[in-house]
């Protein structure tokens, strides 16, 4: 690292807040009005937004590969959202990930931030950030993605788990690709949500204020 871009790191680190969140499937705390919030944004599907429009690829193609899942506000809600093109060509999938990397350490360098997803934690490691994850039991994640499926797709609750328990391992293998830490392990954040029984709009206060005192904030 030049002493330029180690200068500018620290000038991020110390001025900016940085808050990376995993979400486990089913779970939808929403990261945008925590970001809202805290009056500061919130990068999710903008990253795979940004590739596929640097790199030419579909949207559904560069989701598929960024995580091997379609990480959206409500990843595994239902139906199509399970449905994942095929990874075609090795050589694309490390340009995926590569352009992805950049993209988050750019939205990093820019200031505050939360952003969702993609080993966010492990590629901005250097910038301190607070790292968050969402869970909840089995039922209270079932339950959800029932109560936001569209008009007319109908899953059964054994099909709803067994395709949660699928992004469960697809999640958990790319973040091999990038840590030794195992995905939803709780050592590996600063604060892990059980957001099991609890309407998620209540928890945004609480959740906010954390961050605020992780930073030293008054309010």
């Amino acid at each position: 690292m030049s002493a330029r871009n180690a200068r500018d790191l620290a000038y991020h680190t110390v001025r900016s807040r940085i808050i990376t969140m995993e979400l486990k499937p089913g779970d939808s705390l929403n990261d945008r009005e925590l970001a809202e919030e805290l009056g500061i944004h919130c990068y999710d599907h903008e990253i795979i937004e940004l590739i596929a429009k640097e790199h030419g690829f579909d949207e559904r193609y560069v989701a598929n590969i960024s995580e091997k899942c379609i990480e959206a506000a409500y990843p595994t809600t239902i139906g199509h959202r399970f449905a994942m093109p095929p990874v075609q060509i090795m050589d694309q999938g490390f340009q995926v990930a590569a352009a992805q990397q950049q993209i988050i350490e750019n939205f990093a360098k820019q200031g505050d931030c939360v952003i969702v997803g993609r080993c966010a934690d492990v590629i901005l490691k250097d910038y301190h950030p607070l790292n968050l994850f969402v869970y909840a039991n089995a039922e209270s994640k079932i339950q959800r993605c029932i109560d936001r499926a569209p008009e007319g797709e109908h899953l059964s609750r054994n099909d709803i788990a067994r395709r949660m328990k699928q992004v469960d391992k697809n999640r958990a293998q790319y973040r091999q690709m990038f840590a030794d830490s195992k995905w939803g392990a709780k050592e590996t954040y600063h604060l892990c949500v059980n957001t099991s029984g609890h309407q998620i709009k209540d928890l945004i206060p609480g959740l906010a204020a954390f961050v605020r005192c992780w930073y030293g904030e008054s309010k």
